[in-house]
């Protein structure tokens, strides 16, 4: 249980931060910070379990018959990054508080942020690969409002847009090798698919799934192509930049590629598309990185940069390449969330990021150059910093790489990588806090509030600390975690800041003192690149958007052209086709059952159905008695319900068909007395011939099924009504029980169909003017009117006998709901809509979430007390003068059934009865035509 409330703690805080937002600032920036360090302080809790090798699990079944599990692990690079979520996190919204400004609202962003970190949280310490994908995208939607925090700014709503389509896309991807992944391993839980890794890697599904897999860890930690989403995430405040690049979404890629390393690495199919992929973003993130002007495009330029750098590294697929892609993950997090704080800083306290007109802001902050210096340089690999031991790390794995062959290949492309980087990190410290002040700022820079530079300071020492002292701080954790990725013990090796002359480390002083000539000669080399072309990743993304967007417009318009008869021709067309495809290319045999004999009541009963259906067929275009027939054939329909020995069916389609015509009759109001003639002789046979084909299909699937034996759950059911739920009324107790599920998500759908009926049908009641229409007074008979206050009461008796009956004979919340339901409408149609509602007083939004919330509380019990959701419980009492009574806890999901179906119903209803045209009289909704 520890394990998963680590990842909830972060979810329960975000609601609270959001609704303390009226307590100020601080309440939401503390519920914020408590949030993350209850769950920091328990994950440390397990620190001394980790560092030993223990792998530590915990979950609780969720949806067993597909394969989802809550099912969580914690080993050492689950620890490694719920560290980096959790220890960063802390610091980031203690900076938050302080930067936003106060138009702000300062309760939406920590929401918005801690369940980023719950997702990410999620990601990390998943045990199962399809919960892995519920938290992927819980992060990658939790992005994209985090970018697009201030959606005033189009550049911020842009930003977030391009973030969600393409790690919703390299999301999609993913779905599908995870899918082939866990159906090649047979378990969709980590632990069983390490196992299957040889067969998995021998298996001709391989390749599948591992393009599949890379494209959702690429598009996350914006490899190429897919880099241009995260620099262009710059309009989102810096508190949310430094948590999205240093600890989140954009590690997420590279943590997948860690932790699906024993299953996919290994081959060489990996080794070429990782590493090749890496080491050009490497390349190309660093070198763009160098000639942009804007403090946050360097830094998120860069990010893409050693992001490429670590999936290099985790493409070499050696074990000491992982322990250094771990090592340079933990670097790099805590000095480039530190280098975005400073950047924060100095465009808040400057009024610009524009490197060219800073300079010399040492002086006047020195308190925001010390750490940003430490952290610049740790990122340039400047000794004794934790980027000169990672970089050095990197390049000793470089060299020992051969790319087709070649030996030298990726050595030297990753020093002028490693020089590119370091020239990068030097201008963004040296133009910035260093020399003169190159043009008059648009406000005097000054330190700000211990609370802004506090953060990255912190973050900053433990950068420089990690480089002097790599193995006491940071030695058994890197150790831990890259065991714990490769699933094998690791070779000896040293994390030391020296190590003798080396190869690696003539390397690595080499890139630095490129790097430092580069910036000596920054303006010639910026000349030369402004002289040569630049390819616009986003203007190529925008032109492949726009094109597709095009091509959906097109089609949409062809197909959905208005005409309803169309669609539906498209629609009964498509299911035809692949109906008979079917039927014409699969061996088939006639059923052997015997039908059984007809009797005179049942072919009395076909008889009627016949001519009701040929009745509404033939009256078509006169709509009230199309509709009094189709009536006829619903009641026919009941009463065939009744002859086969299923009267809750029976009663349930009488009242939904009683509640239905209401509904029809209303609609007909609103429209002519007689449907259009339809056009053409050649639409007409077009729609017959589908008619009477569906109508054949359908005749003929029906029959094939009627004349077989088959199995079916019926037995299981009609066994387990009783002493499994509790009812002997079996069709209540599946709709109750055992598909209680489905049953909550239909009353969910069910009442979100009647809001928006209610939001479409709202702006009809309204009258030319725009204000709210004045309703008719009619003259009611009073007759009528007393008649129906009678029924109302007797209508509620039964209404309340039919629910209470449910469990054990035909009825239950939905006959009820639908009996209380026709029962109010006749009011209304006896007193008015305006007279009944003054006599009742009932909003009929309110029933529709009483009745949800009902029914989720029951299925929530049933959760905390140990049991799936929505399993039910019996309990057996005496009482008094009524004796033995049998109470089920499905009396309480069946009351939400009932909230919800009459609600749903009267809001319809009453929404429909209340439309008034332009001139105040019902029925005067403008006229469709039929196309």
């Amino acid at each position: 249980m520890n394990l998963s409330l680590i990842v909830i703690l972060p979810f329960l805080g975000a609601p609270l931060a959001a609704l303390l937002i009226r307590a100020g600032r601080n309440a939401c920036a503390g519920a914020a910070f408590a949030a993350s360090l209850a769950a920091f302080l328990l994950l440390l809790s397990h620190l001394p379990g980790v560092l030993q090798g223990e792998v530590l699990q915990a979950g609780w079944e969720w949806l067993p018959g597909l394969g989802l599990d809550a099912e969580f692990r914690l080993d050492g690079l689950g620890f490694l990054f719920a560290l980096l979520i959790l220890g960063i996190g802390l610091p980031v919204i203690a900076y938050a508080r302080f930067h936003l400004a106060e138009r702000d609202p300062t309760g939406s962003f920590m929401a918005r942020l801690l369940s980023l970190q719950g997702a990410m949280l999620g990601i990390v310490l998943a045990d199962n690969v399809l919960l892995l994908l519920v938290f992927w995208w819980l992060a990658g939607l939790s992005s994209f409002l985090l970018i697009g925090y201030r959606r005033h700014l189009p550049e911020g709503r842009q930003g977030a847009r391009m973030a969600l389509v393409v790690i919703g896309a390299g999301g999609l991807a993913m779905i599908a090798g995870m899918l082939i992944l866990g159906d090649v391993a047979g378990s969709y839980r980590l632990s069983d698919i390490f196992e299957q890794a040889e067969a998995i890697r021998a298996a001709p599904q391989y390749l599948p799934a591992l393009l599949l897999i890379l494209a959702g860890c690429f598009t996350a930690s914006a490899q190429l192509p897919f880099h241009f989403w995260l620099p262009h995430a710059m309009a989102a405040p810096t508190p949310a930049l430094a948590y999205l690049h240093s600890a989140t979404m954009a590690k997420a890629g590279v943590f997948l590629l860690a932790r699906m390393w024993p299953v996919l690495a290994g081959t060489d199919a990996w080794f070429y598309l990782v590493a090749t992929t890496g080491l050009a973003t490497m390349l190309a993130g660093a070198f763009i990185a160098l000639f942009k002007d804007d403090l946050k495009a360097v830094l998120a330029y860069s990010t893409i940069g050693h992001l490429g750098l670590v999936t290099m590294l985790l493409g070499f697929g050696t074990p000491m390449a992982m322990v250094a892609g771990v090592f340079h993950i933990l670097s790099h997090a805590v000095a480039k969330a530190a280098l975005f704080m400073s950047a924060g800083i100095v465009g808040r306290e400057a009024g610009t990021r524009d490197i060219p007109r800073l300079g010399g802001l040492a002086q006047a902050m020195p308190l925001t150059a010390a750490p940003a210096l430490l952290a610049g340089a740790a990122m340039a690999g400047v000794p004794p910093l934790s980027g000169f031991v990672s970089n050095g790390m990197m390049l000793h794995e470089a060299t020992l790489a051969e790319w087709g062959g070649n030996g030298w290949l990726v050595a030297v492309l990753a020093t002028l990588a490693a020089c590119l980087a370091a020239a990068c990190s030097l201008r963004l410290v040296v133009h910035v806090f260093f020399g003169r002040a190159r043009a008059v700022l648009p406000q005097a820079p000054h330190d700000p509030p211990a609370g802004m530079w506090l953060p990255p300071a912190i973050l900053a020492v433990l950068a420089a600390g990690l480089g002097v002292l790599p193995a006491p701080l940071a030695g058994a954790l890197v150790d831990a975690a890259a065991s714990a990725a490769t699933g094998a013990p690791l070779p000896e090796y040293e994390l030391a800041l020296w190590h003798g002359l080396t190869p690696a480390i003539g390397l690595s002083a080499l890139a630095l003192l490129a790097g430092l000539v580069l910036l000596k000669a920054y303006r010639s080399a910026r000349a030369s690149w402004a002289a040569g072309l630049h390819p616009q990743a986003k203007a190529m993304f925008d032109a492949v958007l726009a094109y597709f967007v095009d091509l959906a417009r097109t089609i949409t318009q062809g197909v959905h052209d208005g005409s309803l008869q169309r669609q539906l021709a498209f629609a009964v067309g498509a299911v035809l086709v692949l109906g008979f495809a079917t039927f014409l290319t699969t061996p088939y045999a006639p059923g052997a059952r015997v039908p059984l004999a007809a009797g005179p009541v049942a072919v009395a009963g076909w008889l009627v159905l016949v001519f009701a259906c040929i009745a509404v067929l033939a009256l078509h275009r006169r709509r009230l008695p199309a509709l009094a027939m189709a009536g006829v054939a619903g009641l026919v329909v009941a009463l065939g319900f009744a002859h086969l020995s299923a009267p809750g069916l029976a009663l349930a389609q009488i009242a939904a068909g009683v509640v239905t015509m209401i509904l029809l009759l209303l609609a007909l109001a609103h429209l002519p007395r007689e449907t259009p003639r339809e056009r053409g002789l050649p639409r007409r046979l077009r729609d017959a011939v589908l008619a009477a084909a569906a109508g054949l299909g359908a005749a003929g699937a029906a029959w094939a099924m009627m004349t077989r034996d088959f199995e079916t759950l019926s037995g299981y059911y009609l066994e387990q009504s009783v002493p499994g739920g509790g009812g002997r009324n079996v069709v209540n107790v599946i709709a109750m029980d055992f598909r209680a599920f489905d049953t909550f998500g239909g009353i969910a759908a069910l009442g979100t169909a009647a809001l928006a009926v209610f939001a479409l049908l709202d702006g009809a009641s309204s009258d030319a003017a725009g204000g709210r229409a004045v309703p008719v007074a009619p003259t009611y008979p009073p007759t009528l009117a007393a008649a129906m206050r009678a029924m109302l009461i007797l209508a509620l008796a039964i209404g309340a006998f039919v629910f209470l009956r449910g469990r054990d004979a035909p009825g239950g919340g939905l006959v009820a709901g639908l009996a209380v339901a026709a029962a109010l409408i006749l009011q209304h149609m006896a007193h008015g809509m305006d007279g009944a509602g003054a006599r009742l007083h009932i909003d009929y939004h309110t029933p529709l979430g009483w009745g949800v919330l009902a029914a989720a509380l029951t299925g929530l019990g049933a959760w905390f007390a140990g049991y799936p959701f929505l399993t039910s419980a019996v309990w057996h009492a005496d009482i008094p003068l009524l004796g033995a009574v049998r109470v089920a806890s499905t009396l309480f999901f069946d009351t939400g059934v009932f909230l919800v179906v009459a609600g749903a119903t009267l809001l319809t209803l009453t929404s429909l009865a209340r439309i008034r045209g332009q001139d105040g009289a019902a029925g005067a909704l403008p006229q469709g035509t039929l196309r």
